[in-house]
Formats: structure tokens, sequence, C-alpha cells
């Protein structure tokens, strides 16, 4: 098998993760609990912390997908290890998604674990590798929208519904954006190895503001908004109303003051 070409230590979970996964489980109990004199602090931590889990995973996606198809060089990498410190780069995998969250409420899709593509074979792997990443968001996804489209919310405290589906927001704009076929993102990726060797290199230019040039589209107010109508979709249809990821997103910024609506929704 290829798992066994890597070094146990290559695999071993980083201390890092296991921390972060931490903060997500303590401020995940302190919003449920209300424990916090202030919850939109909790809540803040909580989806900021399960945010950055859900990056990691989704590069370890892509990390172990590769290694199974050939690209025996990941381990060394440190990209098993779930430590986002070990991405190629980090600013891009971390800190702008945390970054563009905590200022539209979008999540932007990241990337980079360096691929030594030329280690693998067939045009299917290729475009497997590429889409591992987003289908991890989509599972994120419907784990956070579980309790909703199960009808299992009795019980769940507001501030907690709230921060959940404000999460999944989250998850599915970052696995509809990384789904584009945008030259850098994972859509592109799918696509890539089906496109000619011509049309390959004339795109690859771009590639490095792919990114860019869809953050620049947000901010256009027609495309923002049909946008955001057919993540409203997405969500109501699995039982999420866009006033709980309101007033999710209202609890996240919580320097901004309390939301009187949102406290009567609650």
């Amino acid at each position: 098998m290829t798992t066994a070409t890597t070094r146990h230590s290559d695999r071993r979970i980083s201390p890092v993760f296991l921390g972060i996964l931490a903060v997500t489980a303590v401020t995940g109990w302190a919003t449920w609990t209300g424990f916090a004199n202030q919850p939109g602090v909790a809540v803040f931590l909580f989806v900021t912390a399960a945010w950055i889990v859900s990056l990691c995973l989704h590069e370890y996606a892509h990390a172990r997908t590769a290694l199974h198809s050939g690209d025996i060089s990941i381990g060394a990498k440190g990209y098993l290890t779930l430590n986002p410190a070990k991405y190629t780069h980090a600013l891009l995998s971390i800190v702008l998604p945390v970054l563009f969250v905590i200022m539209g409420g979008i999540g932007l899709p990241g990337g980079a674990v360096f691929i030594e593509r030329h280690r693998i074979q067939g045009r299917w792997r290729h475009s497997l590798i590429s889409a591992a990443g987003p289908l991890t968001n989509v599972l994120f996804a419907i784990v956070c929208t579980a309790p909703f489209w199960l009808g299992a919310l009795d019980g769940v405290p507001a501030d907690f519904r709230f921060a959940l589906a404000f999460l999944a927001l989250l998850q599915v704009t970052a696995a509809i954006l990384n789904f584009l076929p945008v030259p850098g993102l994972d859509g592109y990726g799918v696509l890539e190895p089906w496109l000619s060797r011509s049309l390959r290199r004339q795109v690859e230019p771009f590639a490095p503001f792919g990114l860019l040039f869809v953050f620049a589209l947000l901010w256009v107010p027609a495309v923002n908004g049909v946008f955001f109508d057919v993540i409203d979709s997405i969500l109501s249809a699995l039982g999420i109303h866009e006033v709980e990821t309101y007033c999710g997103l209202e609890l996240f910024r919580f320097w901004q003051g309390e939301n009187e609506f949102c406290s009567v929704a609650a």
C-alpha cells in the first residue's frame, strides 16, 4: 500500500491541530451552556476554531488523496499531520480565509498543499485530488445542518443554533466557491486534466489571480445578491432559515454590540 512508504511520524496528528480541536470543543460547550458573560465572544471563538478545523481537513483530503494516487512525497511535507503551519502558503490556507470570514462572512477557499503531479498517473486521479477538498466542505456542511433537517433542535440553545447555522453557511459558500471552474480553484483543477495541453498553457498564467477575481466579483452588489440568494436557497432546503444565519453572523461580530432583533428571534 502507498501509506507503507510514509513514516508513522509523518502521519501522527499534530498537537497544533489537537489544540484547535480543543478550543472548538471548549468554546462550543461555552456557547451551548451560556457560560461566557458575553455569548458573542464564545460564538466567535467557536466558529473561528471550527472553521480552521474544516480548512485543515480540506487540505488533508487533498493530501491524503494524492498519497493514495501515487505522490509518496506528501508525508515528508507534513501535510498528513493536519498541522496548518506545514502548508505551502499558510497565509492563503488559514489567515486569509479567517480574515474574510471576519470581514464579510464568506467562506473563502484557501489553498496550498504542494502536490507533485508528475508522480500521479491518470486523469481521474488528478480530478479526484482536486475534488477531495471541497467535498470535505460538503461533508462538513451536512454535519452542521443535520440537526436542522433532522428536526433535532429541541433543547438546543438559540446561540448554539445560530452559531451552527452560520458555520453551515461558511461551509456551503466554501464548497461552491471551490467548485467554480476558475483557474487557481479546485473546480478548475477537476477540469484541467481533461483540457488540451495548449489550452492549459494559455490559462496557467491566470491561475494566481483566479481567487482575487472571484472575490472582486463578490463585491459587485448584483453578483453578491445572486450568490447569497443561491446560498440561502440551499440552506433553506436543509432546514436553516436566513434569520438564523443572520443572527449567527451578528453574534460572531460581537464587537458591534447586541442585536435586538436576534434577541427577540432567540
